[in-house]
Parts: C-alpha cells; structure tokens; sequence
C-alpha cells in the first residue's frame, strides 16, 4: 500500500511538481526525471515508476520547472541544475522528508541531471535511462565527462541502454566507464518500449543500494 501527493516546489525557474509514491516503510526514494520533452508521460519512465514503488521504494516522478512551464527544450546544464537541486532537497527534508538511501534517476537529458548532481546532493546512487552518450550520428561530440561523474565521486552508477539507441549503444556506453558490469543492455532504442528488462535492471540496481539509508 502507497499514498501518492502531489509537491510543488519554487525553483529559480518557476515551480517543480514532484509526483510523491510512498509506500508504507518505504526501503529508500528514487527521485525519477524526464527527457528533453519535459513531460512525465513516456510508457517507460511510468513503467519504471510502478516497478519501483510496487518493489517497496518511495518514488518522486518529477516535471522540473521548464516542463512545467511548457517549454520544448531543457535550459542550458547550469540553470537546469540551479532549479533541479532545491526539488531534490525540499524532498529530503522537513516533516514529510523521503527516505534514504536516496537514488537519483532519470531518462536522457533527466540522467545528464542526475549525474552533475549527484555528488553535490549526497546521492547513495545514480540510475541512468537511455543515457545520450553524444547526438545522433555524431560520436565525437561525447557525454561521456558528465556520465564518469558519479563514479569519480565513489557513489554507485546504472546505465539502463537500448542496444539500437542512436544516442549510443550499450557497448558505446561500457567502453566510456572502468566497469561493463555498470550497464545494462536491452532490446529498444532511445525510448525503450518493450518495459519488462528495463524495469528488471532497474529494480535489481536500487535494491543492491537499500541497505545504505
């Protein structure tokens, strides 16, 4: 059994909405992002959600301030973070604080979030959909710095990968870090429509985390 609410939270950029899934003695929270569409509506972030609260993890689904607002493209990495991080931070305190061992994750743009912040919000690890390594066609132009960031800083790292993702493939990915074993590959593209493996690894990940909280 859950309870789901609704948090709002000002950021330099207008307000956030946090979609709070808590369940009763919840194991830890994963705070869950979307792409560069800005909406939380994509079948595999919902599916990735559900797995997650039904697996006993509180789960805030978040629609960072320019989704909110209506904008079709993320701001530049700074300003997105400047108003990422005091979601992230209202969620973890005062008397409806979530949980640790707290997770942070989300898809594509959401992930490249996730891992600047990381270290500086005290994350116990980083769950990455559909990591965008470099933009389609373009290898060159790599990712790869803001994806090595978690793991520089010691705190533990997932990337969940589509093997025919244009913005780089599962072994694209394991050769960018020190460890295959941080990344899953599974049947899909960028978006990754068949859920079932997704939310799998997903899950198999946070829940090597929950005894750190």
């Amino acid at each position: 059994m859950s309870t789901r609410r609704l948090v709002e939270v000002e950021t330099p950029l207008g307000p956030a909405h946090a979609h709070v899934d808590r369940p009763v003695r919840a194991r830890g929270t994963v705070v869950l992002t979307h792409g560069a569409s800005g909406r939380l509506t994509g079948g595999d972030l919902l599916a990735v959600r559900d797995g997650l609260v039904d697996a006993g993890w509180a789960v805030a689904f978040v629609q960072q301030a320019w989704g909110v607002a209506g904008r079709r493209m993320p701001p530049r990495p700074i300003p997105q973070d400047e108003a990422w991080l005091p979601v992230v931070r209202s969620l973890r305190t005062g008397r409806g604080r979530l949980p640790g061992p707290l997770v942070l994750s989300g898809k594509s743009n959401g992930a490249r979030a996730a891992c600047r912040t990381a270290s500086v919000l005290g994350a116990d690890g980083v769950l990455c959909l559909s990591f965008p390594l470099h933009p389609p066609g373009r290898p060159e132009v790599s990712r790869a710095d803001e994806l090595r960031l978690p793991v520089e800083a010691g705190i533990p790292l997932h990337v969940v990968q589509g093997d025919k993702d244009p913005f780089g493939t599962p072994e694209e990915v394991r050769a960018e870090l020190d460890d295959a074993a941080y990344v899953t590959g599974v049947r899909g593209e960028h978006t990754i429509r068949v859920t079932g493996p997704l939310v799998e690894a997903a899950r198999a990940f946070v829940d090597s985390l929950a005894d750190r909280g």
